[in-house]
């Protein structure tokens, strides 16, 4: 199975899980919300009944107060009451109607109170009567006599009551079931909502962890494998898994076969060059010491047969040996720069500067050296070679009667600076790159000092670090040569 097809998959769980979470918190909120909507219908129920009790109640006050006080001001409230309680009775209707119990509750209320109102009005048109004729006075105290003095109002009004009591005590108690309910089904969906959260978190987690887990561990075993192909260790990766991580362990293995040929035929090439250098350091160089003793023990044997020319001849002779030699050893050096492996090692630049000066500074040449040096994590051979040719350079081209050597560093970051100031002949700007290329020499070829291969060993050593080095000169005015050196060598 590919890659992405695992990490589809653990997503789609994740969805999944997710989406069903979205579905049962959607409908459990429904639910909440059902139940909120039902406290607040019957929030409007309960004030709407305590609106209407309290109209009835006030109709009935002023009905008793216009039948005391005989005034019509005390029908006021009467008179509203018929106006208010109709449309409030709809509305309460209007609420209740899907609980047959409170609408039957209702019914009741309404018959009672228009029987109370038939009543009512009886008794008040009954009374404006009496204060007009006898007559009517009469009719009013029959009435009063029959059904007021009997209590027929107020046993409706206590009925009336009582149904009001009735009704609210029923609402009450659906309204208590309801709260437990809503209160129940809050629990239950912040339950739900946690664990189905949970769920898909924890699969979300499992899901990464083993996704991450298998591609980290293979990204692992390739990165292993090319820290062993760095160090020269070459092998190969087992991977079965056919995915989109199989093609580059595959271009791996190909790379590290191919780099294990190369190597091997690299190390082969390295030891024909070992073996050509120890033939021209031994074959090679013992024909021209026999020369140059040949020539030696001619000047020694025949010294007074030689005419002034041949001894003239001689002594070319022999520094042309010199310079072969030198030019021999000079080139052997500069091929093993790079091949031979040199051991990282703690470097005090002020101590090998120091011993440096006094092997190769004669004494009437002074030099200045910075007041403090740094100290390096590098291949100390190396920069031994790049002091010591710049130095030696510096004393051959200085100025013989004031030889004055500057050696200075400074930091720039990840390198350190160097430079080899010296007070000599200088050169011209357009030799400036000419002078790093091997046997190239700005002296004649005949002199044995200047083999034209000391810049160019510097110039390689310096590249081999990663640094750089370049000539700041100009003709009569001394030379500079400046270099770049890593703080750390791996």
């Amino acid at each position: 199975m590919k890659i992405s097809q695992k990490i589809y998959i653990g997503f789609g769980f994740v969805i999944f899980f997710a989406i069903v979470d979205l579905i049962v918190n959607y409908q459990l909120s429904n639910k909440v919300i059902r139940n909120m909507e039902f406290l607040s219908r019957s929030e409007t129920i309960l004030r709407n009944s305590n609106r209407l009790h309290k109209s009835i109640i006030q109709m009935q006050s002023g009905l008793r107060g216009y039948l005391l006080a005989e005034k019509e001001t005390f029908l006021d409230s009467y008179y509203a009451g018929l106006k208010e309680i109709p449309p409030i009775l709809r509305e309460e209707r209007e609420i209740v109607k899907g609980n047959t119990e409170q609408l039957r509750c209702l019914d009741s209320i309404a018959m009672l109170h228009t029987e109370w109102i038939e009543y009512a009005n009886a008794l008040i048109k009954a009374k404006q009567e009496s204060l007009e004729t006898t007559k009517g006075k009469e009719v009013y105290m029959d009435l009063f006599e029959k059904k007021q003095r009997r209590g027929v109002g107020q046993q409706l009004n206590d009925i009336i009551t009582l149904k009001f009591k009735e009704f609210d005590q029923y609402e009450y108690y659906v309204r208590n079931r309801r709260q437990q309910r809503l209160r129940d089904s809050i629990r239950y969906t912040n339950f739900v909502s946690a664990s189905l959260a949970i769920g898909y978190i924890t699969i979300a987690i499992i899901t990464g962890f083993l996704v991450v887990k298998t591609i980290t561990r293979r990204i692992y075993s390739m990165v292993s494998l090319a820290e062993k192909i760095s160090q020269g260790t070459f092998s190969v990766i087992k991977d079965q898994e056919n995915d989109e991580l199989t093609q580059l362990s595959l271009s791996l293995n190909v790379m590290s076969q191919k780099l294990q040929h190369s190597f091997s035929v690299l190390t082969k090439r390295n030891q024909e060059l070992d073996q050509f250098a120890y033939v021209v350091s031994h074959d090679l160089k013992a024909p021209l010491r026999g020369m140059y003793n040949i020539l030696q023990w001619i000047e020694e044997d025949l010294e007074s047969e030689l005419s002034d020319q041949l001894k003239k001849y001689h002594t070319k002779m022999r520094g042309r040996i010199i310079r072969l030699e030198s030019l021999i050893n000079g080139l052997l050096q500069y091929a093993r720069i790079g091949r031979k492996t040199e051991s990282v090692e703690i470097v005090h630049v002020g101590q090998i500067v120091q011993d440096i000066v006094e092997l190769l500074v004669p004494a009437g040449c002074k030099v200045n050296l910075p007041s403090a040096m740094p100290v390096l994590q590098t291949k100390r051979l190396y920069l031994e070679q790049v002091f010591s040719n710049l130095i030696s350079n510096a004393v051959k081209y200085s100025n013989k009667e004031d030889c004055i050597i500057t050696i200075d560093c400074i930091d720039v970051g990840e390198y350190y600076q160097f430079s080899v100031k010296d007070n000599g002949i200088g050169i011209a700007p357009e030799y400036h790159q000419k002078i790093f290329t091997i046997f190239q020499t700005l002296r004649e070829k005949n002199e044995a000092e200047s083999t034209g291969i000391g810049l160019s060993i510097v110039k390689k050593i310096v590249g081999e670090q990663e640094g750089e080095i370049w000539l700041t000169s100009q003709l009569g005015e001394g030379s500079v040569f400046t270099f770049t050196w890593p703080k750390f060598t791996n």
